[in-house]
């Protein structure tokens, strides 16, 4: 019966797709969602965070040389003048001695002194200088901060594969959304058609004095409610359309259509596996939950570090160039202007309020978070496969009832139409038929999507998509 009714149901909706519209199959509409999805492709980018994260970590374990340039103006000074006033004095004071020491060594060191001290008030003093730091030891920050990076990556990669399996879900059960609502359009017309044939007979009935006004009337009331209900789920239809359209990360296309066909129990399709071991390898959330499990201890050790030293060796060439004026500028003098030199800086926190031991504290807490959410979700998806796996047996259950509906309702009309037409039934009795009829198929499509939802939700709670 179901394939039947699925096969019915497609040709009339494949006969109704223009020839320059673009169609999709259920594999085209999941192969593009996982292509196109901004779900997708936001996971994507985090992963690409991700991977930068570890790469920037390991930047931390190397030197870093950084450049220094700087332009200084002072106000309020009068210009440096060099002068050789001692040296002149000393010189007069030493003419007659055969070894004139202040004149040549004594008065030059003090008038250099002088020139030196003075040269700290120049108006314009710049600088350029490189510096190089390596940091030698940091109670294993770099170290533990490369493998949370790491472990972040693997989180991102875990995400984006949940993501997808979302998604995946998503479409799925958007397809089957738009396949029950084609079917039903195929549904109602075939009712109107069927009406308007009763109404033709009924006419027909009326001028032989067979029927009354009131068939009329009756019949033309029940063709007004089919159209009303047609247009209701064609519009409906419009935005299963949309929905799936935009779930697929497609913009809106008037002439887009989707072929394709419900799944059914008698396919045979595997029954989900439901062994919570299997499970919990499957679950995604459960490894995202174990990647912040591990985050979170390793953050505990980064916060512990603030209790120990840290070490860095820091190397650096520097040179100074001061002036009474911004266009003079000397050449570099390695012996006068440039200062070359590497220092060995170690640092350790004494006391800063209480917060590196209270840093700890919340990163301990956060780590028992993490733990707890994990045992309260593999709780929670015991809960949810006994709930899925109870819904899918409910969905089988009113699926064979459905079908057998459909049976008796049809059977139902055929009889009644067959005695309608000899006068052995009313017209009530036969618009009474044919709605039932009509409500059964709409049942059975429902029941059938109800089964599919079931089962996508069995195979989403058991990690199984």
């Amino acid at each position: 019966m179901s394939r039947f009714l699925s096969k019915f149901t497609l040709v009339g909706v494949l006969a109704t797709i223009p020839v320059w519209a673009t169609s999709y199959t259920r594999e085209d509409a999941v192969r593009i969602a996982l292509e196109k999805s901004s779900t997708i492709k936001t996971a994507e980018e985090e992963l690409i965070s991700a991977n930068s994260q570890v790469d920037e970590g390991y930047g931390n374990a190397m030197p870093t040389v950084d450049l220094d340039a700087t332009v200084t103006r002072i106000f309020g000074l009068d210009d440096v003048k060099k002068s050789k006033d001692l040296t002149k004095a000393a010189s007069s004071m030493d003419a007659s001695d055969n070894e004139p020491y202040a004149a040549d060594v004594l008065a030059p060191a003090v008038d250099g002194l002088i020139y030196g001290m003075k040269s700290q008030a120049y108006r314009w003093q710049s600088s350029v200088g490189l510096t190089a730091t390596q940091v030698l030891y940091a109670q294993g920050k770099v170290g533990i901060g490369i493998e949370i990076a790491k472990l972040y990556k693997h989180l991102k990669e875990v995400s984006l594969e949940n993501a997808k399996a979302e998604v995946r879900y998503d479409v799925e059960n958007a397809f089957d959304q738009l396949i029950y609502l084609d079917s039903s359009i195929v549904i109602l017309e075939t009712s109107i058609e069927q009406t308007q044939r009763h109404i033709d007979y009924v006419n027909q009935a009326v001028q032989s004095g067979i029927a009354s006004e009131l068939d009329q009337i009756r019949a033309q009331l029940e063709l007004d409610v089919l159209k009303s209900s047609l247009e209701k789920t064609k519009k409906s239809r419009i935005l299963a359309r949309n929905n799936l359209l935009n779930t697929m990360g497609l913009e809106w296309d008037a002439d887009a259509q989707f072929q394709g066909e419900l799944r059914y129990p008698s396919e045979n399709l595997p029954y989900p596996d439901t062994a919570m071991e299997n499970v919990k390898k499957r679950r995604k959330e459960l490894a995202l939950l174990d990647a912040q499990q591990k985050m979170a201890e390793k953050n505990i050790s980064i916060e512990e570090g603030g209790f120990k030293p840290t070490v860095v060796l820091i190397g650096g060439i520097k040179y100074a160039n001061n002036k009474n004026k911004f266009s003079e500028w000397d050449a570099p003098d390695w012996d006068d202007n440039i200062n070359k030199y590497v220092a060995l800086n170690l640092s350790m926190n004494l006391f800063n309020g209480m917060k590196t031991k209270e840093a700890v504290v919340q990163a301990k807490s956060s780590m028992r978070s993490v733990q707890i959410q994990k045992e309260s979700a593999e709780r929670g998806f015991r809960m949810q496969i006994e709930s899925c796996a109870n819904t899918l047996e409910d969905a089988i259950n009113q699926l064979e009832i459905q079908k057998s509906q459909v049976s008796l309702a049809q059977r139902n009309f055929d009889l009644t139409e067959a005695s309608y037409k000899v006068g052995r039934s009313t017209q009530l009795d036969f618009l009474d038929a044919s709605l039932k009829l009509r409500s059964a198929k709409n049942d059975y499509l429902q029941a059938i999507v109800d089964w599919n939802k079931a089962y996508n939700a069995l195979l989403q709670a058991t990690g199984e998509y």
